[in-house]
């Protein structure tokens, strides 16, 4: 089997975001992988043990930061490739799924595409979906377990967490897929994976290689305001009884427009 998994660089989830000259900010906060994509790294890492085949991490970011690649390399991912281009800069989910999915269409032969849930950064978990649209193929969403995957017969038998209950759906490969934590505990990276994920060489690909002209966003962020403060008054309503209590809180709510 040849296993794409799609990761992605977020900042530190204990960073505290703020806004500086009308654009976000994250400060100093250093950059890891988004911890959902750790949970689809491990599933595409336990379906080659078991069928055997190959696992590539596809990245979409700058190329000084690699943080997200390592990991995956760490964890036992045989290779990676990275996409970076300047003009990507600010790219939403609409042009990063074109871009995916062009880099997947030359990786070639692929059976599976793994995503996590969502990123914790944008937490739209749209983009799985949006790079299926494109290539063409089957998507499954919040699989939490991989019942059955039959390379020679291409299909797969998957179990989605739904709200409701559990969903077994059943589909062809190549498919598109998003696992979620309930899948099970990621693998921490090994220290011999750490050094040899260090030293690992990968290409990086720019739009040219990819043969496509830069995607236009749907959605752009001209400027961003933090929220006005408003003060907050607490009141502890005095009263022998709960319904003298009641009335004087219904009185006030009445002086202050609210009813």
């Amino acid at each position: 089997m040849k296993i794409i998994v799609c990761v992605k660089q977020v900042p530190d989830t204990a960073a505290t975001m703020a806004v500086e000259n009308g654009n976000i900010s994250w400060g100093d906060a250093p950059l890891i992988i988004n911890p959902w994509d750790e949970f689809a790294v491990e599933a595409a890492l336990n379906l080659v043990a078991d069928q055997g085949g190959e696992v590539t991490a596809l990245c979409l970011g700058k190329e000084e930061e690699t943080e997200a690649i390592k990991h995956a390399l760490a964890m036992g991912a045989d290779a990676a490739v990275l996409v970076s281009d300047p003009a990507l800069k600010g790219s939403d989910n609409v042009a990063a799924s074109k871009v995916l999915a062009a880099a997947i269409t030359k990786i070639g032969e692929v059976d599976l595409v793994l995503f996590g849930q969502q990123s914790v950064d944008t937490d739209t978990g749209l983009l799985p979906v949006q790079v299926a649209r494109l290539l063409k193929w089957p998507s499954l969403t919040l699989v939490s377990k991989f019942e059955e995957v039959t390379p020679a017969e291409n299909s797969l038998q998957v179990v989605r967490s739904m709200e409701e209950g559990n969903q077994i759906i059943k589909s062809l490969m190549p498919a598109v897929v998003s696992v979620t934590k309930d899948y099970g505990e990621p693998r921490y990276p090994s220290f011999m994976g750490i050094r040899k994920a260090s030293k690992a060489e990968y290409p990086v690909w720019n739009l040219a290689d990819l043969g496509i002209d830069l995607p236009s966003s749907s959605i752009s962020w001209p400027e961003v305001n933090e929220p006005v403060e408003q003060e907050i008054v607490t009141e502890i309503i005095d009263g022998d009884t709960a319904e003298e209590k009641a009335k004087i809180l219904v009185e006030k709510l009445i002086a202050e427009k609210v009813l």
